[in-house]
């Protein structure tokens, strides 16, 4: 088929390369170029860096409704449109440019999880299992029909880095999978239930503050589903500290309260039960395991850590 890909993200670079073995990529649409890192340096999203590396054109608008892209898309003549993490969502003149729609890779069991940040989200609400979806789109949040699915089990030590990593792969093989049976019309997308519907908002920096006071369970599933980003954060004193690796184990004591160095970390007491952070990374400095880091920044038995300045 005649493909025009959209995508942005790393998540996006195996259904791109998928696609483009199978199929004819007429152009990827990707994100503007932005600063990022220390020196602010413009960098390319990872998406566009693969294309030029595919020889395929790129294009990345600053402007979707101006109707500029559609335009210049539809002079193409593509048959579908594969959207996959692109990040902004098309408005009606776009998706109405395909002969064949446009069809999107979104990872998450739709309707649960429409949004930016669905792997994030299922981990830090105690998911089970999640999984991703070809689903053809609409002016909607993610409303559109599902054209097929796959499920993929969450995993007790799973951060959202980890699940990605699974998801990006399994997205790609279902895409592949399901563009013969678009093109053949064979494909039978069903509508969503919208009563099952949650959302998955795009994350904040404050969304990686532990709620301490939340049950140990809990406090491990935040903190997973913020890694890498925006990172789990706790408070000694009025200083951001980064936590990774952060575990149940058995304990009890005040919401915060650090019990001391244990096998699987430093230990800290939540509002029920305790976790260990594996891993600690103080302001400025590298991450380091809790042991090494405790050895020349102590952080004393009975001090309190707080999630955010204002507990």
């Amino acid at each position: 088929m005649r493909v025009i890909f959209f995508g942005s993200p790393a998540f996006a670079l195996p259904s791109l390369e998928a696609v483009a073995r199978e199929h004819q990529v007429l152009a990827v649409v990707s994100q503007p170029d932005r600063p990022a890192g220390r020196g602010n340096k413009m960098q390319a999203p990872p998406v566009k860096e693969l294309a030029i590396r595919l020889g395929l054109p790129v294009e990345q608008p600053t402007k979707l409704r101006d109707g500029v892209l559609a335009r210049a898309l539809s002079a193409l003549q593509p048959d579908v449109f594969v959207v996959v993490a692109y990040g902004r969502i098309l408005p009606p003149d776009l998706l109405a440019v395909p002969r064949l729609g446009a069809w999107n890779v979104h990872a998450s069991l739709l309707p649960r999880y429409r949004g930016a940040a669905p792997i994030q989200w299922a981990i830090i609400r105690g998911e089970s299992k999640t999984g991703v979806c070809v689903m053809g789109m609409e002016e909607g949040l993610d409303t559109g029909p599902v054209a097929a699915s796959l499920e993929e089990a969450i995993r007790d030590d799973d951060t959202a880095g980890t699940l990605a990593e699974r998801l990006e792969w399994l997205g790609s093989k279902l895409l592949v999978a399901t563009l013969p049976r678009i093109a053949d019309r064979t494909v039978t997308p069903q509508a969503q239930d919208e009563a099952g519907a949650t959302l998955a908002p795009l994350m904040k920096k404050e969304d990686g503050h532990l709620d301490l006071g939340a049950p140990a369970q809990e406090v491990s599933a935040q903190a997973r589903g913020v890694d890498p980003w925006p990172g789990a954060t706790v408070f000694f004193g009025d200083e951001p500290v980064k936590v990774f690796g952060v575990r149940v184990i058995e304990g009890l004591g005040t919401p915060g309260e650090v019990q001391g160095l244990v096998p699987q970390g430093l230990a800290v007491a939540c509002g029920g039960g305790a976790v260990a952070f594996a891993e600690i990374q103080l302001p400025g400095r590298k991450r380091l395991p809790a042991a090494a880091v405790l050895a020349g920044h102590p952080i004393p038995v009975g001090t309190r850590l707080r999630g955010a300045l204002n507990r």
